[in-house]
């Protein structure tokens, strides 16, 4: 490994170190929004109010050196409120006034709560990484990375995301409660952590580096097939309805990559896998309502794929 390399490869740790000057625990969150970073995905993260997602994804903005919006999601947003639209005088061109998801962090605030309409003007924008407006694409900022909340599923007033949207997540990740060790340190050190000095630690073309640094990450051949074993348990399996689409598998590949990086590794290991699976496959299933009653959820059925499949030896 060359001493640029070795460079490149301290860059996230960095990272997490800033962000963890303004918030306390939430190591798994952390780590999913790096992950995301490096191969270029974006997070879904779920967990109650107060929980500071929003906090984390400001504080991990200011860490990368990005830019920053929060997108309240509301019944009553149009999908122009976020996107952006044109200003049409009586002299000159019309002028372009961009939306909210002009920026390199976009928090997308209970994304549930908005309609349909407006939740898919969010798709060709993850998805394309540009918008298009009255037959105008833009271009959006790189790095780009869109970090989603959603309430409780069936709660009033919520439009339940698409397949398609949820498939757009690299990663899902859960806000919990703190542990008590944990909340004793917020609560003690809350005047620091409303104002949190944090400055920058990289900046665009050192993210960039560090995407392109990823795709070079070594995934041996066995390590492929393991991945595919267990999205095809997961499908196979009695519980599921609807297992992970091929997006999956190249979800989970993608972020093992960035996770071996993050590890200072250029190569994968069947941990990275397994560390993974949960984040990655677990918003593309469905459990059978009857299996669902019975207590079984996403995420059991992915730790029992884990368990079945055969974890193959890495020759070092």
């Amino acid at each position: 490994m060359s001493k640029n390399s070795r460079s490149m490869h301290q860059l996230p740790g960095k990272i997490l170190d800033e962000i963890s000057k303004a918030i306390i625990g939430k190591d798994e969150v952390k780590e999913a929004l790096l992950v995301a970073l490096i191969a270029d995905g974006h997070v879904l993260i779920e967990g109650m109010p107060g929980t500071a997602k929003s906090r984390l994804a400001h504080a991990f903005a200011t860490a990368i050196g990005g830019t920053f919006k929060r997108i309240q999601l509301t019944p009553d947003m149009m999908p122009a409120d976020i996107t952006g639209f044109y200003i049409y005088g009586r002299e000159g061109p019309p002028r372009f006034m961009p939306g909210p998801i002009f920026s390199n962090v976009v928090l997308a605030d209970e994304l549930n709560r908005t309609t349909p309409r407006t939740q898919s003007a969010l798709l060709e924008a993850m998805g394309e990484g540009q918008v298009s407006i009255e037959g105008e694409t833009h271009r959006l900022p790189k790095p780009f990375i869109v970090v989603a909340t959603q309430v409780g599923a069936g709660a009033e007033g919520t439009y339940p995301l698409t397949d398609v949207q949820v498939d757009r997540f690299l990663l899902r990740a859960v806000s919990r409660y703190p542990e008590r060790e944990e909340e004793r340190q917020v609560v003690s050190h809350i005047d620091y952590l409303d104002e949190p000095v944090l400055n920058p630690v990289v900046n665009e073309e050192q993210v960039e580096a560090l995407q392109k640094l990823a795709r070079e990450v070594h995934v041996a051949h066995t390590v492929l097939e393991y991945i595919l074993d267990v999205v095809d348990t997961i499908r196979h399996d009695p519980d599921v309805s609807q297992g992970p689409s091929p997006r999956g598998s190249i979800g989970l590949f993608k972020g093992c990559r960035a996770r071996a990086l993050l590890e200072g590794r250029d190569y994968v290991i069947p941990d990275d896998v397994k560390h993974l699976a949960r984040l990655a496959l677990g918003h593309r299933l469905h459990v059978k309502p009857e299996a669902e009653m019975e207590g079984v959820s996403a995420d059991l059925v992915v730790q029992r794929a884990l368990s079945a499949v055969i974890v193959p030896k890495i020759e070092a």
